[in-house]
């Protein structure tokens, strides 16, 4: 007779297939009513909506209260799976949030607006407040649709054409970085002319303007005038690009990276304390670093959840340490907290070198790989990890814990880092490069793990590069500092973010 672990073997088999077979959406009928049910009640499966469900992890709290991580990670293939199944091929994503994944923002929308020739004009609730809202609009030609990682997206000079005037206004970097895209004018003057859209090919116009593309502007206004068009140009933006966009530089991620840098950096120079300046005594400035160490591995530790506490961080700072023989969890306590001590010591290297007047963003591109190695060596030699795992940036998709945010897929991340370091190396303030420096290096994401500590890391070198003390993020604000993160990825507001470290570096 079957026992309780052989049935739900049973089921874990039959959910595994539908696994192999790329199933990010299951329908009650992939499943028979007894697996489904197993799987339901083991927490292997949650619904989002009556019929439809998603595979989870065991270890997470279910319902629509509890962990969202899974939800975040699976609602684009869910919406591309769960569309495709009610519309066929009649339906694609709006203009804006195609434009959005043209240009890699990922992040999860609370409501994704779809057109459907037989969309019910009604919302559909997902999970954690999320839903859809079918529009019963005429699609676009096939000529005009785009499919992306099974999404049906309108095609750029499509969705430029379509969106809603007030897009470019409420969404600069995005827009500027999907116009920024176009290589010439005849990408959208067949449309404009197709269709005999004048306006908003005055307003295109404008837009291309606004960015510097004086050519395709006067392509579009000339060509259209020629066709007996009259043409009346507008700047659809409210302002002028915070940041030059090259010619050549048809990247969006790199494009949206610059313009947000840019245009967060006076939000962060207004509230923050002034840099003191290089210290003269070098030692004694890093022998105050050395004296933070026990306070910051606690806290930097403790945030991303692994539990140490002060005899575990003075046993691994005397080298008298032995992880073997214990549970799993301590083991995994000690390996963390011995990486921490030896990442830290790398770390204390760079800052020396930038409190004698070296670069700090060439210092901090230089030497951050060696704090990932140390890091995570003690995972390696433990055998928790492979040598492949420290060979550097990560090469698939990676999700963060309740954040809408998703970060830029491997292949962006190639691009992104360099610019990044650029960004950070050519910065003439201090307190741009602690603050845009520690939150575009959590954003872009670009380890498959430690990306926080990394980042408190890299905060804390560009803080030596101003002479600012090293400073700590304690335990006490994770809220407020997962928060602040959180509002600068989804809502490009930096001042919080800005405040916080404000206040660490003026009471560290």
């Amino acid at each position: 007779m079957a026992t309780p672990a052989d049935k739900l073997a049973q089921s874990l088999n039959a959910l595994k297939t539908l696994q192999d077979a790329k199933a990010a959406a299951i329908r009650a009928s992939d499943l028979t009513r007894v697996h489904r049910e197993r799987l339901l009640k083991n927490g292997f499966i949650r619904e989002v909506m009556k019929g439809w469900y998603i595979p989870v992890r065991p270890d997470g709290p279910a319902g629509p209260v509890g962990e969202s991580t899974d939800w975040y990670a699976s609602f684009w293939p869910f919406c591309a799976a769960y569309l495709t199944e009610r519309f066929g091929e009649g339906w694609c994503l709006g203009a804006e949030h195609s434009i959005a994944l043209h240009t890699g923002n990922w992040n999860v929308p609370r409501q994704l607006l779809v057109r459907a020739t037989r969309g019910g004009n009604k919302p559909t609730g997902l999970l954690h407040d999320t839903s859809i809202f079918d529009l019963r609009l005429e699609v676009p030609a096939a000529a005009d649709i785009q499919v992306i990682e099974g999404l049906r997206v309108m095609r750029l000079p499509a969705a430029l054409i379509s969106c809603a005037p007030g897009h470019f206004a409420a969404h600069p970097v995005e827009a500027r970085a999907a116009l920024a895209m176009i290589a010439d004018a005849s990408d959208v003057l067949s449309r404009l002319l197709g269709g005999g859209h004048s306006s908003i090919a005055g307003r295109l116009a404008g837009a291309f303007r606004n960015i510097g593309r004086d050519r395709i502007a006067e392509a579009i206004t000339a060509t259209m005038k020629s066709a007996g068009y009259t043409v009346t140009e507008a700047d659809p933006f409210a302002d002028r690009p915070p940041v030059a966009i090259g010619q050549r530089e048809t990247s969006p991620a790199v494009n949206r990276l610059r313009m947000s840098w840019a245009a967060m950096r006076q939000a962060v120079l207004e509230g923050f304390p002034p840099p003191p300046g290089l210290p003269r005594d070098v030692e004694a400035y890093l022998h105050r670093v050395e004296d933070v160490y026990a306070t910051d591995a606690y806290n930097s530790l403790s945030i991303e959840g692994y539990r140490v506490n002060a005899e575990l961080i003075e046993r691994v700072r005397s080298g008298n340490w032995n992880p073997d023989g214990e549970a799993d969890r301590p083991h995994q306590d000690a390996l963390a907290a011995r990486g921490y001590w030896q990442a830290f010591q790398k770390v204390k290297d760079t800052v020396s070198r930038i409190v004698q007047g070296a670069n700090a963003g060439e210092a901090a591109q230089a030497d951050h790989g060696t704090w990932y190695r140390d890091m995570f060596g003690p995972g390696v030699a433990a055998g928790l990890l492979k040598p492949g795992d420290l060979a550097g940036y990560r090469n698939g998709p990676v999700y963060i814990r309740q954040s809408l945010h998703v970060p830029p897929r491997s292949e962006a991340v190639r691009e992104l880092m360099p610019a990044f370091f650029d960004l950070l190396r050519d910065e003439p303030e201090a307190p741009v490069r602690v603050v845009l420096g520690h939150f575009f290096f959590v954003n872009i994401h670009p380890y498959f793990d430690g990306n926080g500590r990394m980042g408190r890391f890299l905060m804390n070198a560009m803080l030596a590069s101003g002479g600012y003390p090293w400073t700590v993020i304690a335990l006490a604000q994770r809220t407020r500092y997962m928060n602040a993160l959180e509002a600068a990825s989804v809502q490009g507001d930096i001042r919080p973010f800005a405040a916080l470290i404000a206040e660490r570096v003026s009471n560290p």
